[in-house]
């Protein structure tokens, strides 16, 4: 996650460079997220056959080269490219959330996602200090890519040394049915599609407002990558801080549903600050406390999702999470980028303000109360 923060700063200034518009950037972000939509699912459903671990270590890898591609980039098609390649080789994400569920009991499951989150948030710290630093007064991204590159090769040394595989499938029992399945079968059978929705709408708020905080800052305030960096860099903190020591604590006082409704909530509230904020405090502040509410909303997320399936489907539907999230990361910057070229930074904010509401809708509703299916869950050793 430290290489994956590198380039969140960078990749708004790199590419005027090579000739990009506002809109351009916005395909950019869109780009790797098609691709992860696509490839997600197809990597959970191999974690379920050949093991979680194996896939993360082909994942990573994936990424390293991705980040290679990105630091030898001479023109605007091959940002393009290495995004592209990035996105396919995404699927560590839903994979992660896979293993985590697997050694967690379900009464714990919240806290061992927000262990992921937090953990991610600590990459998210110190990546996008970096790449803000390391990009200096020009916006070199040469450097921050060859680090990112370096990080995720590190990540697989670690995987490869110190990760024990959590996923195990006895070859010699006949394969359970359920696994022949489509997807669309699956998330019908456990009535998950309204759930997968929320992917989409959660992620596609929060990427609209990851691409349109660097822009909106540059545009009104004159910052560069390296405030952008820094603000990221703090929102990394929180979520770190928050998931990993308030996680636990907070779903054993108000319980998952409880506490998912407080931080939509939070999130609606930030987004609607965006709409009218005007100044650097106000600025700063709504986009903070809009992600700091959507933080909190993703391990509960996660753990509907995972204790919705039976062990022996949990890649695929958190494969099938992760793929929804990609496709929200799709229309996020997409829709925000039409709307910030019609109607500029107020218009745009109301974009991720309107999917939050209908979020806040589902999630005050009775949808997600639908009973866990019984199904053993044995917690692998």
């Amino acid at each position: 996650m430290i290489g994956f923060g590198i380039v969140i700063p960078i990749l708004p200034f790199l590419s005027p460079k090579l000739g990009a518009s506002d809109f351009d950037i916005a395909m950019i972000i869109a780009c790797y997220a098609i691709c992860a939509g696509v490839a997600g699912p197809w990597w959970g459903k191999l974690s379920d056959h050949i093991g979680r671990k194996p896939v993360l270590m082909i994942c990573t890898s994936g990424a390293a080269a991705a980040y290679l591609l990105l630091a030898s980039a001479e023109s605007l098609a091959m940002i393009y490219v290495a995004r592209a390649f990035a996105g396919l080789m995404a699927g560590n994400f839903g994979v992660a959330s896979a293993m985590m569920a697997d050694i967690t009991p379900p009464a714990e499951r919240a806290r061992g996602m927000g262990m992921i989150g937090a953990s991610f948030g600590l990459g998210l710290v110190l990546g996008p200090v970096l790449g803000g630093l390391l990009s200096g007064p020009d916006g070199s991204f040469v450097v921050p890519c060859l680090l990112a590159a370096v990080m995720s090769v590190l990540a697989v040394v670690a995987a490869w040394f110190f990760l024990p595989e959590s996923h195990f499938r006895n070859e010699d029992q006949p394969r359970d049915a359920r696994s022949k399945l489509s997807l669309w079968s699956v998330l019908r059978q456990t009535q998950s599609r309204l759930l997968m929705l929320q992917y989409v709408f959660h992620t596609a708020s929060v990427s609209a407002a990851t691409y349109l905080f660097p822009l909106w800052v540059y545009a009104l305030l004159d910052w560069s990558a390296r405030e952008v960096g820094i603000v990221f860099g703090v929102q990394g903190a929180i979520m770190a801080l928050t998931q990993g020591l308030f996680m636990g604590p907070l779903v054993k006082l108000m319980g998952e549903l409880r506490l998912l409704r407080t931080c939509v909530s939070g999130f609606f509230v930030g987004l609607l600050m965006a709409v009218f904020a005007s100044g650097a405090f106000s600025m700063v502040g709504s986009v903070l406390v809009a992600l700091t509410g959507a933080t909190l909303c993703m391990p509960v997320l996660n753990s509907f999702a995972s204790q919705r399936s039976a062990p022996e489907l949990r890649g695929r539907m958190m494969g099938a999470a992760s793929a929804a999230a990609a496709w929200g990361r799709v229309l996020g910057p997409i829709l925000a980028g039409v709307l910030l070229t019609v109607g500029g930074f107020r218009l745009a904010w109301s974009l991720p303000l309107a999917m939050v509401a209908f979020y806040w809708l589902w999630a005050f509703s009775h949808w997600p109360k639908r009973p866990v299916p019984e199904f053993d869950e044995t917690v692998n050793p």
